[in-house]
């Protein structure tokens, strides 16, 4: 069975992620979010704070934080993370 992740909970965990990783709650009041689109297909949403960016890789439920020169800071597994919510549900 495919979990099927929301965009604004996904969000919202990006928000707490970059809170744990130093961001000011000021830049994460302000999240530039982009979307990528591949033959009509959304495949991908990038999250910018001002030192620091996430991808969520959709197909595969994996969420990435790096820092201002590209070093992965974190990986979180969704499908992992979102198993609560699915089974209260």
């Amino acid at each position: 069975m495919r979990l099927h992740m929301h965009a604004a909970d996904v969000r919202h965990l990006v928000t707490r992620y970059f809170l744990d990783l130093g961001a000011a709650a000021g830049e994460v009041s302000d999240i530039q979010e982009n979307v990528r689109i591949d033959r009509g297909q959304c495949v991908a949403r990038c999250y910018r704070v001002a030192d620091m960016f996430a991808m969520w890789l959709i197909d595969i439920g994996i969420l990435q934080f790096y820092d201002a020169d590209g070093e992965m800071l974190q990986t979180v597994n969704l499908f992992a993370e979102m198993q609560p919510h699915r089974a209260a549900a």
